[in-house]
This record gives C-alpha cells, structure tokens and sequence, in this order.
C-alpha cells in the first residue's frame, strides 16, 4: 500500500489550523514562513504550485516546527532570520529580533542628517561620505547595517556587551557586504572599560575588544550620529510579556532594569561627550518611557529635540542635537 503523499495546500491547511487552535498569534504567516523555510521556496511558489506533493522528511520537519511554535519558540528563531529595512537579518536566541517599529529609528536618523545639511547649506551628502556613526546595543547588526546600506561612504562603530551577539551582528555585516565598514566593539554602551578583554576574537574579519572604541583624545569630538536601541522593558513588566518574548529572548537585550528606562541616563550622557557639536542621537523609547527620558534632554547640551510616534500613535524615537557650545 503506497503512504499518503501530502501536497503544498494540505500542508499549509493543517500547519495553519494546529496553530490557530492552539491560540498562536499570526497563525497562517507562522504556518506560511515555516513551509517556505523547509520547502526552500519563497510566497509565489506554493501559492502557484498547492498541489505539488512534499517529501515525507519535509512534511515532518514542517509538522515538527509547527510543534516547536506551538511550545512558544519564535517564528524567527525556527526559520533563523527575520526581514529588517526590506534586508533579511540571520537571528538567533543570542539577539533581539527585529521589529517593525525600529524601523522607524532609520527614518528618523535619515531624515535628521538630511535637514542637517540643508540647514548648514550644503549639498546633501547622501552618501554618507565623511560621516561617523556609532550604534549602541547593535544585536544583530540591523539598524547599523541598514544605515549603512543607505549610507555606502560612512563608517560605523557598533558596540554590544554581548559577544555572542557581535558575533551575529558580524555574520549579518559579510551577508550583505558592509563589515569592511563596520568595527564591531564589545562594550557597555560606549563604555569598553566595563567589560572583559577579547583581544583577538574575530567577527566579520574585524578584531572585537582589541582597541579602545576611539582615542581618548578624540572622544569628545568623533562621531556625527548615534543610534541606539537600547534595553527598555521592565523587569516588573516581565509577566506581560507574550511567552514567545518572555522565554526566548536575551535578557540583556530586553531589560533596562526594574522601570526599563535607566540605561538612557547614561547613555544620553555618554553620547553628549561622544558626538560632534550639532552631531545627532536618535534613540528607541520603550512604552510609557517618555516622561523618564524627555526630561534628560533639558540641558544645555541638546537642541532640536524632537519626538515621533510609531504607526500605533505611540512615542516610539526621540532624536536631539549636540549644541556647539555644550
């Protein structure tokens, strides 16, 4: 007696109803990105082929993820990538995935180098020629590598006190061509001090921990722009976080202490002493982190500061510029 050969369109079926009964958030694109994965294939494939038979190693593998969603494991973690800036970033449990709203830092970031150069009445480099930008907490490397894809003459410093994330960010750097201009830093925040030493780890061709992140005599005055998404939730708030979230996760990557919002003081801090005068910082607000954090950019050291919601209507970045007489 032959087996029962399953094809594209049952697959699918089942892999979207197991999910949907077991309460999976965005059951059928779960279903959908865990077909594609196994079956190699992208959206238009199965779509236009839902009669083609699966292999039985296929069907279980697929069945065997569904199975692993079910437990709680990422999407992103089953299939080992998420998409970023319309760019596919490699994730792993090492790293925060992805998510939508950040894109919106990029935006921001853009736009705010932008109206620099108008302002200043030059021509707009965009570019990115003779530009210095730093990202803090990088994780996977997306937002320093799509602003470096958008800005193919600027150069990057990335720090993480990870190293095992520095190691992602790194992979994601040599996939879509940047990690000649990208030095991966392991730090806390820009401080490189507070970690241990590891001279001669590579990452992406670069030696992480082998250099200070920049001179101290150049340390006031190196870098155009600062990007961070740093830790944001709190770990009170830990219980509201879906399971996915929760259980999956770095923690590193994810608190920012009992409130979330105590890593920005020092951050804000320390991009003041590293940015250029007018150079630009455009931070990730956690939810409800406004009223902490606006506050700290009341002093002479900022100018321009400016806050933009995300498409939820929710205070999602905050940018400022470094005066040039702080």
């Amino acid at each position: 007696m032959l087996p029962n050969i399953m094809d594209v369109r049952t697959a699918l079926k089942n892999g979207i109803a197991r999910l949907r009964e077991a309460d999976v958030a965005s059951y059928t694109l779960a279903a959908e990105l865990l077909l594609l994965h196994v079956l190699g294939r992208n959206r238009s494939w199965i779509y236009a082929h839902p009669e083609h038979s699966i292999a039985q190693a296929d069907e279980q593998q697929f069945f065997d993820l569904i199975a692993r969603r079910i437990a709680g494991e990422p999407t992103q973690h089953l299939t080992g990538k998420q998409e970023f800036w319309g760019l596919e970033f490699e994730v792993t449990p090492d790293v925060l995935i992805p998510r939508p709203e950040t894109e919106h830092m990029i935006e921001v970031a853009l736009d705010r180098l932008a109206v620099r150069e108008v302002r200043a009445g030059r021509q707009n480099k965009n570019d990115g020629a003779g530009l210095h930008i730093a990202d803090i907490g990088t994780g996977s490397g997306c937002i320093a590598i799509a602003l470096a894809k958008e800005l193919p003459a600027a150069q990057f410093v990335a720090t993480d006190i990870s190293p095992s994330a520095l190691i992602v960010a790194g992979r994601n750097a040599v996939r879509h061509g940047v990690d000649g201009r990208i030095q991966f830093v392991e730090a806390n925040l820009l401080d490189r001090t507070s970690v241990p030493d590891v001279s001669g780890e590579l990452v992406a061709g670069r030696v992480v921990g082998s250099e200070p992140i920049i001179r101290e005599e150049e340390c006031s005055r190196h870098f155009d722009l600062i990007v961070s998404n740093p830790p944001y939730v709190g770990r009170r708030e830990a219980e509201t976080l879906t399971r996915e979230v929760r259980e999956h996760e770095p923690e590193m990557a994810l608190y920012g202490g009992e409130e979330g919002y105590e890593l920005y003081g020092d951050l804000i801090a320390q991009a003041a002493q590293h940015l250029k005068p007018g150079g630009i910082l455009v931070l990730e607000l956690g939810y409800n982190s406004l009223a902490a954090v606006q506050p700290l950019f009341e002093s002479r050291n900022w100018m321009n500061v400016g806050v933009t919601n995300d498409l939820a209507g929710i205070p999602r970045v905050m940018a400022a510029e470094k005066s040039g007489d702080a």
